[in-house]
């Protein structure tokens, strides 16, 4: 019995499945970065919180410099974190020039909300997904200076 000639077999299986197996390597690629992404909207989330509540003032009479300067710098070192305007933030599809980073102020919370928006991901004509918004809410309670701990009777 004798064999069929099946010489070009292993290149046609190569030419036909490589560029499945890089379409497949990239969208891994692409959801292991949105993983990475919401660890760092996690961590830049709780940056902006903490930052704010140790530098912001509850007088009235430093709300302007706390909405103006403070909350502009957190929210540059924020976007910088989460790398916007960089090759990171290309690869990460983030859209827009920043993220949006909002402080709410209320009586008993401070709430910070960070916001980013993600850009469709498009591979040719094979795939196309919708962009994404993930939104990262932080309450920061209002006693934002530590106080002394003193027993009663121990001074």
């Amino acid at each position: 019995m004798t064999r069929p000639n099946n010489k070009g077999q292993a290149t046609t299986e190569t030419v036909l499945l490589l560029p499945m197996f890089v379409f497949f390597l990239y969208a891994f690629a692409k959801i292991f970065a949105a993983l990475v992404l919401i660890q760092k909207m996690e961590i830049a989330s709780y940056y902006a919180a903490r930052r704010w509540q140790l530098e912001s003032h509850r007088n009235y009479q430093y709300v302007a410099h706390d909405d103006g300067v403070l909350a502009a710098d957190i929210k540059k070192r924020v976007a910088e974190y989460l790398g916007y305007q960089t090759a990171i933030g290309r690869f990460l599809d983030l859209e827009g020039g920043a993220p949006v980073l909002t402080i709410e102020r209320t009586q008993v919370w401070q709430v910070v909300y960070l916001k980013v928006v993600t850009k469709p991901v498009v591979v040719s004509w094979m795939y196309k997904s919708k962009g994404y918004e993930f939104e990262i809410t932080k309450y920061v309670p209002n006693r934002d200076r530590p106080i002394a701990f003193e027993l009663p009777g121990m001074k």
